[in-house]
């Protein structure tokens, strides 16, 4: 009869991640452009690390969800000067407001929180059998 694996023998194996290395990734269409472009446009986002969502949640109260995506899309580099000229922005912030409508910002804000374990369930209680 074997024994049961304590949670520390768990969480000590090798193939359990350090998500501060290893941050989940995803890739989303936008539809209105890839649609108005007559070509897929993705978005490839990345999960934020914990002292970056405890920064923009401290200083950030307006544009909360600009600033997730500007900090959580690797491709397109939504900071590209070029993007900003085309744009107008006096800002990156400036150039995804006039890129992107409200609900695609709000979208892809989400979709990174859920790559950080927001607005999923990450958790579940364990019932006495």
């Amino acid at each position: 009869m074997s024994e049961k694996t304590s949670v520390l023998d768990l969480l000590l194996k090798p193939e359990t991640p350090n998500v501060r290395k290893s941050l989940p990734t995803a890739r989303y269409r936008v539809k209105r452009l890839s649609e108005l472009l007559g070509d897929d446009v993705v978005f490839e986002l990345r999960a934020l690390p914990y002292g970056k969502v405890s920064e923009l949640k401290e200083s950030m109260s307006e544009d909360l969800s600009v600033h997730i995506v500007l900090s959580g899309v690797v491709s397109p580099d939504l900071k590209d000067p070029a993007l900003q000229a085309k744009f107008g922005g006096a800002t990156p912030a400036e150039t995804v407001k006039a890129l992107l409508l409200p609900g695609e910002i709000e979208d892809l804000s989400r979709a990174v929180e859920r790559l950080c374990g927001y607005r999923t369930a990450t958790i579940e209680e364990v019932k006495n059998a």
